[in-house]
């Protein structure tokens, strides 16, 4: 049997990280997933603090950690485990940091949040090497995956990104702004972005009463998530970011209004990210 593509989730809250009892089925680390490509090197979407967690999983070791990151933006829940991620800190270790200029470029930006008196040490005092790459639309390769990226609106810039490998698509867009007033209206650029993927892992932040008291906030509601993925039609939506206020039976709750809602669409199923969850994705050459 082919190789398949492994989507694994390790961080998945929204704005804070909230571990308690409350939410320990779906996990309470912010913004981390990575993807395994067979015949590449890991893609990190997102370096939250689920990203410890990661570096548990790969310690330091006879061959140093390559990978890449690709980084939606630059709030706190998006980048704020890149200090702890113990890989990085080994000898001939080496991440390159996709993600979008806001105003200067990411490595500044960076420079700015990984430095005394916020953080002890910078970037540079690592043992290995972060290479970053300032990138909006376009698109470009890593290793055997293409890699696509759209801007997608939020609250600061703000990327969403595919990636595809043999047949396979995924795509991640954590923070998503719903239009006030126009539920049904998806940007252009996020429908492409999504169109047909095997798997959209999409903010779903909000109920509808939430949303009505933050909507500048830059989410969308559960039922938002939904919308996206009918219009796009997709193989599975993962509902993400969930709200650090949001127990695990509040998810469940919302998990199935939104399977509820998905019936009639161009929606294969819907589920709830929870951390520690692998998805495989085999080739299409490979399926049956």
């Amino acid at each position: 049997m082919d190789a398949a593509l492994d989507v694994t989730f390790y961080g998945v809250r929204g704005s804070t990280p909230c571990p308690c009892d409350e939410n320990a089925r779906y996990g309470g680390n912010t913004s981390c997933v990575v993807v395994d490509v067979p015949g590449g090197q890991p893609i990190l979407l997102d370096l939250g603090t689920g990203l410890r967690f990661y570096g548990v999983d790969e310690p330091c070791a006879a061959t140093p950690f390559r990978g890449t990151a690709l980084v939606s933006h630059l709030h706190w829940d998006h980048i704020q485990g890149l200090p702890f991620f113990a890989p990085i800190n080994c000898p001939g270790a080496r991440l390159d940091v996709y993600g979008p200029r806001n105003g200067r470029t990411l490595e500044a930006c960076f420079e700015e949040f990984m430095a005394p008196p916020y953080f002890p040490i910078s970037h540079r005092d690592l043992a290995g090497e972060i290479a970053f790459h300032d990138v909006l639309d376009g698109s470009f390769t890593v290793g055997p995956a293409g890699v696509t990226v759209a801007v997608v609106p939020h609250v600061g810039v703000t990327n969403g990104y595919r990636i595809d490998w043999n047949g396979v698509s995924v795509a991640y867009v954590s923070d998503h702004q719903e239009p006030v007033g126009a539920p049904t209206h998806v940007d252009p650029a996020v429908l492409d972005l999504c169109a047909g993927v095997d798997l959209l892992i999409h903010d779903a932040q909000f109920t509808p009463e939430e949303f009505a008291q933050r909507t500048d906030w830059g989410h969308c509601t559960v039922d938002y998530a939904v919308e996206v993925a009918g219009q796009a039609g997709v193989g599975e939506l993962v509902l993400f970011h969930h709200d650090p206020a949001h127990g695990d039976n509040t998810v469940d709750a919302l998990l199935e209004g939104a399977q509820a809602a998905a019936e009639g669409r161009r929606i294969g199923r819907v589920s709830a990210a929870a951390e520690g969850r692998t998805i495989s994705l085999a080739p299409t050459h490979s399926r049956t």
